[in-house]
């Protein structure tokens, strides 16, 4: 049997929930929010009453919203009172969102400067848990004809087949390529691997006149160009 004290803390904690909700519908975003608040109501829609301390008990375990939303779902798992299905809807998060990112920044234009190509590699790699290498094929004017993540590795290494690089340059006839990978896990100034891997490909498309307008490596929201500094140089020698 339900006490009066219990029916009274389960309708104070549901009248909380409702408040986050009516906040969010007003305010239209989660600007005001703090992580607690907004970790609170996305667990209101499997934790119901108990959403606030499972909430807690997340943040305690991961250290802040963005440790708990790039968490894996079975490390989720091992906190208490954490189910399959609560699990699952913190994992889907940061998918969702980079879906979004991208398709808002699908495919531009044109990538006229450098900060329009570190943004487009914010964009590919945003939530990415393990690194990964992608080719974005550019047309003469640097407009981008599209883009292909040719590999995926662990939170600490990834491989740039040289075959597949080719292969996605050619398939589109590009005129030039912006090489991206991402650091996950760490800095992104590049390793002395990364540079001279980075250095064998452009020699590769050299020999068929395709150019390597820059090699970005993002971490986080923090990106490295190549070219910025001083890594490769872009011309095509001979020409």
């Amino acid at each position: 049997m339900t006490t009066y004290k219990q029916f009274t803390l389960i309708n104070e904690k549901t009248a909380t929930v409702n408040r986050l909700r009516e906040r969010q519908q007003a305010d239209k975003d989660l600007s005001t929010f703090s992580d607690y608040e907004i970790l609170q109501l996305l667990l209101s829609y499997t934790g119901g009453e108990k959403s606030a301390q499972l909430a807690e008990r997340l943040l305690d375990t991961f250290g802040s919203l963005k440790g708990v939303l790039e968490a894996r779902p079975e490390q989720i798992q091992m906190v208490k009172g954490i189910g399959n299905r609560t699990a699952s809807l913190i994992g889907i998060v940061i998918p969702m969102v980079r879906t979004w990112s991208r398709l808002c920044q699908e495919i531009p234009d044109r990538i006229g400067n450098s900060r329009d190509a570190e943004n487009f590699c914010l964009s590919l790699t945003a939530g990415e848990r393990l690194e990964g290498f992608w080719v974005i094929a550019l047309n003469a004017q640097c407009s981008v004809l599209g883009k292909r993540k040719i590999s995926s590795g662990t939170l600490s290494e990834v491989s740039a087949y040289p075959r597949l690089v080719m292969e996605t340059a050619l398939n589109y006839n590009a005129h030039s390529v912006l090489l991206t990978h991402n650091h996950p896990g760490g800095t992104c100034a590049p390793s002395p691997e990364d540079i001279s891997s980075t250095i064998q490909l452009q020699r590769l498309l050299n020999g068929v006149a395709i150019l390597v307008v820059d090699h970005i490596i993002v971490a986080g929201d923090r990106t490295y160009s190549m070219i910025q500094h001083g890594d490769i140089d872009y011309r095509i020698k001979g020409r």
